[in-house]
């Protein structure tokens, strides 16, 4: 792992496609007074990559986003995720503060010990989850897209789930959601856009009608992250 000098509180978020940034996530992380240092692991449409991941104990928190991809396809992603599962053991190990998004969660479910699977429920859309802590994870409503779900470990606190599976988790100073917290209108419009044109008739859903949805839910869910931040910095980390 490489190394990198820290001079202030600086976030490593590690983001696996070119379009899948921070997003409301990291300004929210911004706003509390965090630089971020983006670790980006895909170039492209190919999954192969050669990036260095860093040394997770040079940052103050990690935060692990999303990806197309299933973390146990390693067929496909076999040439860095097992280097990113690396990373993310040694920030556990070295009570790093973790925060996972989706594949990130996923990612992190797999580090603890634990497996991923392919959801017997895709769910893509706005979903309201079943949550054992309103004050931090929210109800909803939140934006989600995933085909797999988290297989948790014991050691893991299952803390928000849906029908489809596990939703939020905490273990120690990690927590991580398969919900998108970090996404806008226009990142979804653009991920929409650049999905096959035989996909939505396959899946049965109306992206127009999810989309529109970001009118009614937007102002919600933006409340929803601050909170999530607020949790995660104040409680999990802090």
């Amino acid at each position: 792992m490489a190394s990198v000098t820290k001079t202030c509180a600086v976030a490593l978020v590690i983001q696996h496609e070119i379009d899948g940034p921070a997003g409301l996530m990291g300004e929210a992380l911004v706003r509390r007074g965090y630089d971020l240092h983006v670790v980006q692991v895909l170039g492209g449409a190919d999954a192969h990559s050669n990036v260095t991941f860093p040394d997770p104990t040079a940052f103050d928190l990690v935060l692990a986003l999303g990806s197309v991809h299933s973390v146990y396809d390693t067929a496909t992603i076999g040439s860095w995720i097992d280097r990113e599962l690396d990373l993310l053991r040694a920030a556990v190990d070295a009570t790093v503060p973790i925060f996972g998004i989706c594949f990130g969660a996923q990612a992190l479910a797999a580090a603890l010990g634990g497996s991923v699977e392919r959801s017997p429920l895709p769910e893509i859309g706005w979903v309201h989850v079943d949550s054992d802590v309103p004050d931090a994870v929210a109800p909803g409503p939140w934006f989600t897209w995933h085909l797999d779900r988290c297989v948790l470990p014991e050691a893991v606190t299952e803390l928000a789930r849906t029908e489809a599976g596990p939703q939020a988790f905490r273990c120690g100073r990690v927590a991580a959601v398969q919900f998108h917290p970090e996404v806008d209108h226009r990142r979804v419009e653009h991920w929409v856009r650049h999905c096959p044109d035989d996909y939505w008739a396959k899946i049965g859903i109306d992206p127009e009608t999810m989309l529109d949805a970001f009118a009614g839910n937007a102002s919600v869910a933006q409340a929803n992250v601050d909170l999530l931040v607020d949790w995660f910095l104040d409680e999990v980390a802090g």
